[in-house]
């Protein structure tokens, strides 16, 4: 009897595992740019601020460098010093477009085929500053190509943010105080 339920159940288990791993999601009131240039968007930034999450918690100087792989994919590789465990530590992973190249809504992976959102909601003209969404409201960005952001930048992307429905007041703003 029992041995009837286990074939629905892995294939339900199945299905949800695979639409987990293709989902990219985005808060309900945010939008991703257009007009998205991803080669601009390629190179280095430094993290200025972000909503805590247990893969950066206690990590300070966070970069992140994109750089285009082979096929067509963008290599996301992230490092950041761990300030409790007292050394440098990185991530590398994937991001790929949900739609278009020229949407800034991607995906990105860490860990085989599990995907989380990652869109670009705000960018300067210059591609030297951008607000970053994760899928949901605890996760979110402020990039600079700079270790620094200027204080209008600052309070338009918070103001921005505030709009979409992140709490700002939870933001880590990261020191850059050592070299990588």
């Amino acid at each position: 009897m029992k041995n009837r339920y286990i074939v629905p159940v892995l294939i339900g288990a199945g299905i949800g595992l695979a639409l987990y791993s293709c989902g990219a999601g985005i808060p309900d009131k945010a939008k991703a740019v257009t007009n998205f240039d991803s080669a601009k968007y390629l190179g280095k930034w430094y993290e200025i601020a972000r909503l805590d999450y247990k893969w950066e918690r206690d990590l300070d100087n966070v970069t992140a460098e994109y750089s285009l792989n082979e096929d067509k994919t963008i290599k996301v590789d992230n490092k950041g010093y761990n300030v409790k465990k007292d050394k440098w530590e990185q991530s590398v992973g994937k991001a790929r477009f949900v739609k278009k190249d020229n949407i800034g809504m991607l995906k990105v992976s860490f860990f085989g085929p599990f995907y989380s959102g990652y869109n670009v909601v705000a960018i300067d003209p210059d591609y030297k500053y951008a607000l970053v969404a994760g899928e949901s409201l605890k996760y979110m960005w402020i990039l600079s190509r700079e270790k620094t952001i200027p204080e209008s930048v600052k309070a338009d992307f918070l103001i921005k943010a505030q709009e979409i429905g992140y709490k700002v007041t939870d933001l880590v703003w990261v020191k850059h105080d050592k070299m990588n």
